[in-house]
């Protein structure tokens, strides 16, 4: 009998989400900036492009939102983090290139299309309106497994769930086989 290895778990995740309605890729089939880059800004521009096409959001505008970003400090992850959280929960206003056109409000995640894309019947479900006046879901998915990232340590997550380009969920499999292997094992191996 075969061993329940890291890497077989992966697979089961990964068919798993698969069979959820989440595509899967390779990091290595990615196209980013550089080896540094985390987000998959091919995705972010077009889903902000296509979300905000009403209001006539301009490449420039999508791209200063990029921009945006791509600027919050590596140094102070903590203060990046609660930011890019409170930018995932509410939003946040873009002063529009042209001055005479109104200010927009982006949401990065179009949460009025979620419930359309659960596939699943196992989960709860807690809604206010009803799910007819839901729009369709416009965000762009993707689970990337063996994303090579290069900080000041090179790092190689075992999986990282992706919503319209950003990376939302950090998968690290440890195998279950060993009972010495621990949580904070998956937590050092990401962060140190």
């Amino acid at each position: 009998m075969s061993k329940f290895t890291e890497a077989k778990l992966e697979q089961v995740f990964t068919e798993l989400l698969v069979r959820e309605g989440y595509p899967h890729f390779i990091g290595t089939s990615l196209i980013r900036s550089g080896e540094e880059e985390v987000l998959i800004e091919e995705d972010l521009k077009a889903f902000l492009l296509a979300r905000y096409h009403h209001a006539s959001l301009t490449e420039n505008e999508a791209d200063s939102i990029i921009l945006r970003l791509k600027a919050l400090s590596s140094s102070d992850l903590y203060e990046s983090n609660k930011k890019i959280m409170k930018w995932l929960a509410d939003g946040f206003i873009l002063k529009r290139e042209d001055r005479s056109q109104k200010d927009i409000h982006i949401l990065l995640i179009d949460y009025a299309g979620l419930d359309h894309q659960r596939q699943s019947e196992n989960l709860d479900i807690i809604v206010s309106d009803v799910v007819e006046n839901y729009s369709a879901d416009r965000n762009i998915y993707k689970f990337v497994t063996q994303l090579e990232i290069v900080g000041s340590e090179k790092r190689i997550p075992d999986g990282i769930l992706y919503i319209n380009g950003l990376p939302i969920v950090v998968f690290e499999f440890k195998t279950a086989i060993q009972e010495t292997t621990t949580i904070h094992d998956a937590y050092k191996q990401l962060t140190v």
